[in-house]
């Protein structure tokens, strides 16, 4: 989630949604931005419904063209025409083609490779999440100029087909020079508290 002034921003719809957002006490979001249709960022979809019960108008979503496709295609339910008993998502679907705002908050889209999946990292004043890297062009390289905060994936050791391996997400937190670089995906493969003694 980010937190923008006074808004909060989704990014991704994972499994177990509610109980991450009452972890971290969010109470409210203004809006969802999906990086991407892989079931680890998109089947907690469900728990969106309390944002509709909550303001009674259908919560504002972001996605590529392909994303919510898919979505529509997997989740028709949520897309059907309304029954009395409620009880699904409603979402305003946004195609996401170039810089957009959430309020008054601007949101940048970075493209992204994921193994030759399409996906999209975002970046929000000097925040950027890039998650599901494999390789970054550099047209949204340029995009990445001046962060105070980078997140990005590292998921082990090993060479990985549609990740950045450890090695891989070092050198590119390098090039990027942000303030402060976070690393998010990692698997089981990384020992957590060895690799940050590490680095």
């Amino acid at each position: 989630v980010f937190s923008a002034g006074k808004i909060n921003i989704l990014v991704d719809t994972p499994p177990e949604l509610r109980l991450a957002l009452l972890r971290a006490k969010i109470g409210d979001i203004a809006a969802v931005c999906w990086t991407h249709v892989h079931a680890d960022h998109l089947h907690g979809i469900d728990d969106l419904r309390y944002f509709y019960f909550l303001h009674r108008k259908r919560l504002p979503c972001y996605g590529s063209a392909h994303t919510l496709r898919h979505i529509r295609k997997n989740f028709g339910y949520i897309f059907a025409p309304e029954h009395p008993g409620g009880g699904v998502p409603r979402l305003e679907m946004n195609e996401v083609k170039r810089k957009f705002r959430i309020g008054n908050v601007g949101v940048t889209p970075i493209e992204i490779d994921h193994g030759g999946m399409e996906t999209l990292g975002y970046r929000i004043g000097k925040i950027a999440y890039l998650t599901d890297v494999k390789r970054v062009p550099e047209k949204s390289m340029r995009k990445l100029r001046g962060l105070d905060v980078l997140v990005t994936s590292a998921l082990r050791h090993r060479k990985h087909p549609t990740h950045m391996n450890l090695e891989e997400a070092v050198d590119f937190a390098q090039r990027v020079g942000a303030k402060r670089t976070y690393f998010t995906h990692i698997s089981h493969d990384l020992d957590h508290a060895a690799v940050e003694k590490s680095l």
